[in-house]
């Protein structure tokens, strides 16, 4: 048998190997603490579930979907006016998706042909570079350094880099290194992007999900973003829908308009009854909205303040389900760390070379646990004498 060459630029490494060794000490009746996939555990409010459960037992509901319901779509223009004061055109500015996962793989097959030039974030979540590289593009990474609080500097990017760019993602709340950015960045992106004829992707999935009394909006309130950009936003972790596989692409029609025409000739729409749940989400009692931030704040806290009391100091993320720390003394490398992580301690979490060049160095950890769970971990990395490595 012979495959697509593209096939070689993907491959299942260090992950495949940290599930293995999961597998095989579950196995063996030992506990594996899993933080490493951003799957929430926290499940949606009863009023999304019953309108999920109700569409469901409707024998109407399961013909083809085609497209968007206009119902759908006036609902996410409603509540991008009201949570974010943009106005979207229902008709020609929204765009739902099967997760943005799912988006994020496939926009870039709409923008970018083979050998075209995009950017994107380093260190990053995966997507942000596999879905230009399914379309065959070529990557240049935009350095998130420590140094600079993780905002990516354009003047950083060589001017023959900038003018032969098709496309730029960025996404900020940020997965991994959880830093949120400030006004005057996306200001700066929108000039930049003009400037360079660049269409921009603003993953927006981690808006509500910021602590300590911080304020999140959205990349399209800017003057001039919908003129160069479209934003990327789920229900996942918002509203505990990660498995319904519920995200819009919202904003610039063009960019729209194409990813639309792309995705009718690749499915056949969202499930209808997901899509009521969609609407009882974004429409309903935003309670549950506020519950979700206030657990995984504290979750932040338990984990954070668990382990820098054994020894591994975590700095509290400003934003997301993540924390991102430095691997501890004694460690140069992030696999080999995780590695041993997950044998000795029974942790398991992603390293950040997983997350790009700059991800080395450090892990990401996933507050997907509950708080007793989460003291648990960090009791277990205490007891394991990982911590104590010599260098």
């Amino acid at each position: 048998m012979q495959f697509a060459e593209r096939m070689d630029r993907f491959g299942e490494g260090i992950f495949s190997k940290l599930l293995e060794m999961k597998r095989q000490k579950e196995e063996k009746g030992e506990l594996v603490i899993d933080l490493g996939v951003g799957a929430p555990n926290i499940p949606p409010a009863k009023h999304i579930t019953d309108a999920l459960c109700q569409a469901a037992a409707d024998p109407k509901n399961y013909v083809y979907a085609i497209s968007d319901q206009k119902e759908l779509l006036e609902a996410v223009a409603a509540w991008y006016h009201r949570r974010y004061g943009v106005d979207l055109d229902p008709a020609f500015e929204i765009c739902s998706l099967l997760g943005s996962q799912e988006g994020l793989a496939h926009i870039a097959l709409s923008v970018a042909d083979e050998g075209d030039v995009v950017l994107v974030p380093d260190p990053c979540y995966p997507v942000f570079a596999d879905g230009p590289m399914i379309a065959g593009a070529s990557i240049f990474y935009m350095s998130q350094k420590k140094e600079n609080g993780y905002i990516i500097d354009f003047n950083d990017i060589p001017e023959t880099v900038a003018k032969k760019a098709k496309f730029l993602i960025v996404s900020y709340p940020n997965n991994p290194t959880t830093v949120m950015a400030p006004d005057s960045f996306y200001e700066k992106l929108i000039v930049f992007a003009r400037a360079n004829d660049i269409i921009v992707l603003h993953d927006n999935a981690y808006s509500e999900l910021v602590f300590d009394g911080r304020e999140c909006g959205s990349f399209l309130k800017f003057p001039g973003a919908k003129e160069v950009g479209v934003e990327f936003n789920s229900l996942s972790k918002t509203y505990g829908l990660a498995g319904a596989r519920i995200g819009f692409c919202v904003g610039n029609k063009e960019v729209v308009g194409k990813l639309k025409t792309l995705k009718s000739n690749m499915d056949y729409g969202m499930f209808l009854p997901i899509q009521k749940a969609a609407i009882a989400a974004i429409t309903g009692d935003q309670s549950c909205v506020e519950d979700t931030r206030r657990a995984y704040e504290s979750r932040r806290d338990a984990l954070c303040d668990s382990m820098t009391r054994i020894g591994w100091k975590m700095e509290k993320p400003e934003a997301t389900m993540f924390v991102w720390a430095r691997i501890p003394e004694g460690f140069q490398d992030s696999t080999e760390f995780a590695v041993e992580l997950v044998e000795k301690a029974g942790i398991l979490v992603t390293p950040g070379s997983a997350f790009g060049p700059s991800g080395e160095g450090y892990v990401r950890l996933a507050l997907v646990q509950d708080e007793e769970v989460l003291v648990q971990a960090a009791q277990m990395v205490d007891k394991s004498g990982i911590l104590r490595k010599q260098s």
